[in-house]
């Protein structure tokens, strides 16, 4: 039987002395007690102790007082944390990208994210160390209207990831986890063993949950330590064989208890908050900041929304409310550019660009809010200035900003140029709906965004008294996440057939092969033991054939198991059978596959390495492939891509396919190899085409790039914002595409009374004479 949440969370606390009761804390004195305020239960040195510590029952008590034994910075803060660690025995590794490749998820959004894989359907870990630490930027939207406002809320931030796999013999587990992080409190930062409270909790995921314990000190949650000790199977629950540590503690919060300074932002961006304040009119004095943000410590914005926040905080302060937001607007302002400049150059470096679907949308937001906050003081902030002082201060992170810059640069005035033209038509946009309606609703003003751009912001400045969602970003972003449902013809259950073993991948130079039929369903789906027909997959389309002379029209892939459609099959289950493939079908599905990994290595060559894979196609006819760009491709660069397309070809590059562990594979050539989305399994097939693209792929491939012949690209055009498909042909499909031009340009000099050299300008003049008769 599985368990809510809340159900699962009594059931722990019941059980609280198998769970939380950690020999470690005991031994050092602390003891349990159960909040007054809140009823949570919690581990303390102070049995008088009444309140758990939680920020909501005690406020920020820690701001402005020195609470640790030396003041740090942001990069400091995190070089001590790691020393600690790497004494301890672990390993320090570099940060993963914050677009997350490996996993289906936009951006990671916690440091554990890092090492989740998908294998079988379910959800499992794999650490390049164990145990390890790694510093992991996070990228959450949820929070956007309470950014630069509460001192503490973030678009991204530094997951601190304490992580390890414990199997009983490798790793460690809860006491360990514990004493670790209470040293790191006590012994690195010097704060007091009396001021650390640890409140029991709980976490749950989809498929695992576990206890947490979760540390506080003056009300700031510095760290989270899950142990995600049990996984749902089915409609049952089991202990997992290889537990998982994952113990999350923010960067940020580590800086700011460190630092004395009322605001995490200040800490946290400090060169660019330096910079920034040069433009801000008025900067309430160090005890009244310290006062506000101990305040807004109690109430959570999410929950209330920051105009009841507001309200609740200038009662306590005894401050009128709009006296208060005007004396922070311009501060909260600087505060928010500096969140969304640094979320957008970690995007932008790792890989992602604005845009109006996905995650890109959200980039888009937060630009465009960042521009709003410039243009409404009448700022003249210099944004690629910001992005240059991220780079030096986060180098210790990774050079990724700083090898990015011109990109961003390009991204930048790109993305200021559509919001201009945006805001051009606002006005009109706003006045055609106010005299079909009267006012502006939540409605119209998701609408205006998702249609044609514009914040809620921009309309408020024409309608002064509109009142925007506190939530309007989030529902937003929410809508803009879509789940694609993969529709088949084919609804059995084959849990209980073997696997097929694929044949395609080691045998190259046959089409034809013996196999014993496993199942049949509605005397047209069968399969097989094993199989050389490729099925649908990776874009690659199906081959086709026959199975004992009957044709199959279709094969497709339902887990380990591939389903061949055959008309009126001729045999049985049981049946041992003979197959043949279509040759000359799998061989121009083949070299259009080979070229689409040519074309893309062309395109990052022409470019830049922000160009990856954003979907791709190969049919008999032509292949397709769709990038990520920031604006549609010009002739030049369609034509120079063809140019190195086929240069490619020219140099004759071996192209090397092999199996590699899925772990050995990211270390060796990074995430990169995720071309085609995540792969579902512990082995990657890589594709290598010697000196120019090395990706994880399961479609057929050839041995040389000599076998393409050359590349045709028909047509580009761009699908959506930072999107650009390629369409092309290669081989024999090519040369049937230029002879079909070939032929439709002489038909053209006929009918025009034209010589290949003069025919365009026949044409323009027959274009202009229609024009002029048309408006007639």
């Amino acid at each position: 039987m599985v368990f809510s949440k809340e159900e699962l969370r009594k059931k722990f606390s019941e059980e609280w002395d198998k769970h939380y009761k950690l020999n470690f804390l005991v031994e050092k004195g602390f003891v349990r007690k159960k909040c007054k305020k809140c009823g949570k239960y919690f581990w303390t040195l102070d049995p008088d102790r009444e309140l758990c510590g939680d920020p909501e029952c005690v406020g920020y008590q820690f701001i402005g007082e020195k609470i640790t034994k030396e003041e740090l910075g942001y990069v400091d803060t995190w070089k001590k944390i790691e020393k600690f660690f790497v004494k301890n025995g672990h390993e320090s590794i570099k940060r993963y990208p914050v677009v997350c490749r490996w996993y289906p998820l936009p951006f990671v959004i916690a440091s554990i994210v890092d090492f989740y894989r998908i294998e079988n359907g379910r959800i499992t870990f794999e650490m390049p160390a164990n145990p390890l630490i790694v510093p992991q930027f996070s990228i959450r939207f949820k929070d956007v209207e309470n950014v630069g406002v509460t001192g503490r809320h973030y678009t991204s931030f530094v997951m601190i990831g304490q992580h390890t796999i414990y199997d009983g013999k490798q790793g460690y587990w809860k006491e360990r986890t514990i004493e670790l992080d209470y040293r790191l409190l006590t012994e690195v930062f010097g704060i007091k063993p009396e001021e650390i409270t640890f409140i029991e909790d709980l976490w749950a995921g989809p498929q695992a949950f576990g206890p947490s314990m979760e540390y506080f000190v003056r009300g700031l949650e510095l760290g989270n330590a899950v142990f995600t000790q049990f996984e749902i199977v089915g409609d049952s629950v089991r202990e997992m064989k290889n537990k998982v540590v994952d113990m999350g503690a923010g960067l940020e919060r580590f800086a700011w208890i460190s630092s004395m300074l009322p605001s995490s932002y200040d800490v946290v961006f400090e060169p660019v908050v330096s910079y920034l304040k040069q433009f801000v009119t008025e900067i309430p004095d160090r005890d009244f900041l310290v006062r506000y943000y101990k305040v807004t410590g109690k109430y959570d914005a999410q929950e209330l929304g920051i105009d009841k926040v507001r309200e609740l905080v200038s009662k306590e302060l005894g401050v009128d409310k709009e006296e208060l937001a005007r004396t922070f607007e311009q501060l909260e302002a600087i505060y928010s550019i500096a969140d969304h400049m640094r979320t957008l150059a970690l995007a932008i470096s790792d890989g992602a660009l604005p845009s109006n679907v996905g995650g890109g949308y959200n980039l888009r937001v937060i630009f465009r809010r960042a521009v709003d906050f410039i243009e409404k003081f009448g700022w003249n902030v210099d944004l690629m200035k910001i992005i240059e002082l991220y780079g030096k201060q986060l180098s210790a992170f990774g050079n990724e900003i700083n090898e990015n810059l011109d990109l961003i640069h390009r991204v930048f005035d790109i993305e200021r140029k559509k919001y201009k033209e945006t805001k051009k038509r606002t006005k009109r946009i706003i006045e055609s709906i106010i005299r079909k309606k009267k006012q502006i609703d939540e409605k119209d003003l998701i609408m205006m965004y998702q249609s044609h751009g514009i914040t809620p912001e921009v309309v408020k400045s024409f309608i002064p008294n509109l009142k925007i969602p506190e939530d309007f970003y989030d529902r937003i972003s929410q809508k803009t996440r879509k789940i694609k449902e993969v529709k088949t013809k084919f609804t059995h259950d084959v849990s209980d057939v073997e696997p097929t073993k694929l044949l395609f991948y080691e045998i190259e130079d046959r089409f034809e092969f013996d196999a014993k039929v496993l199942k049949i369903f509605d005397n047209k789906f069968v399969i097989l033991n094993q199989t050389l027909f490729y099925p649908k997959m990776g874009g690659q389309d199906h081959d086709t054939g026959f199975i004992n002379g009957c044709r199959v029209v279709n094969v497709f892939k339902i887990g380990k198991i591939v389903v061949h459609e055959v008309e009126n099959p001729n045999f049985k289950e049981g049946d041992c059978v003979h197959s043949k493939i279509d040759e000359e079908r799998r061989r121009i599905l083949t070299i259009h596959h080979d070229a689409t990994h040519i074309v893309m290595a062309a395109c990052r060559e022409v470019l830049g390495n922000h160009v990856w894979q954003a979907g791709a196609e190969k049919t008999i006819e032509k292949a397709r492939l769709d990038i990520t760009h920031y604006q549609n491709l010009t002739e030049e660069e369609v034509e120079k891509i063809e140019e190195v397309a086929n240069r490619i070809i020219r140099e004759e590059k071996p192209i090397k396919k092999f199996f590699l562990p899925r772990g050995e594979a990211e270390k060796r050539y990074g995430f990169r190899i995720y071309q085609g989305g995540y792969v579902p399994d512990k082995k990657v097939r890589i594709v290598e085409i010697e000196d120019y693209d090395i990706e994880a792929c399961g479609g057929t491939h050839g041995n040389n790039t000599k076998e393409v012949e050359f590349i045709t690209i028909l047509k580009t055009k761009k699908i959506q914002d930072g999107v650009i498909r390629l369409e092309f042909a290669a081989s024999k499909r090519a040369l049937e595409y230029l002879k079909e031009k070939s032929s439709i340009l002489d038909e053209a000099e006929k009918i025009l009374g034209a010589t290949d050299d003069d025919v365009i300008e026949k044409a323009k003049e027959l274009f202009e004479e229609w024009k002029k008769n048309r408006k007639k």
